[in-house]
């Protein structure tokens, strides 16, 4: 049975990974915005929007109560995002907010 566990999770891995390559290939804001209309229910896309502007808030050092009354958001939403950030995450934020910001600048 452990095969078949470890099994699944090679591809689910390997499906991850596609995504991402297909993420890759898009170069305007535009095709993004289609791809993942495709992609994603309007409830998915407002989540992951909803999370990222938490996120961008958060290293803003805006407050949870500031947070909640932008962006909707719950403070349990937005505990987890900080967690992401400040503790366990994988430095993903940190990678995009950088790169949005060296691009603003130059």
């Amino acid at each position: 049975m452990r095969a078949g566990v470890i099994m699944k999770e090679k591809m689910e891995i390997k499906n991850l990974d596609e995504l991402f390559e297909a993420v890759l290939c898009l170069e305007t804001v535009e095709e993004c915005r289609a791809f993942f209309k495709d992609l994603c229910t309007v409830p998915e896309l407002k989540a992951l929007s909803q999370r990222f502007q938490v996120a961008k808030l958060l290293t803003e050092n805006h407050v949870y109560s500031d947070i909640v009354s932008e962006t909707g958001a719950s403070t349990a939403t937005i505990s987890r995002v900080n967690r992401s950030i400040s503790y366990d995450g994988s430095g993903g934020y940190s990678i995009v907010f950088d790169r949005m910001k060296d691009k603003k600048q130059g």
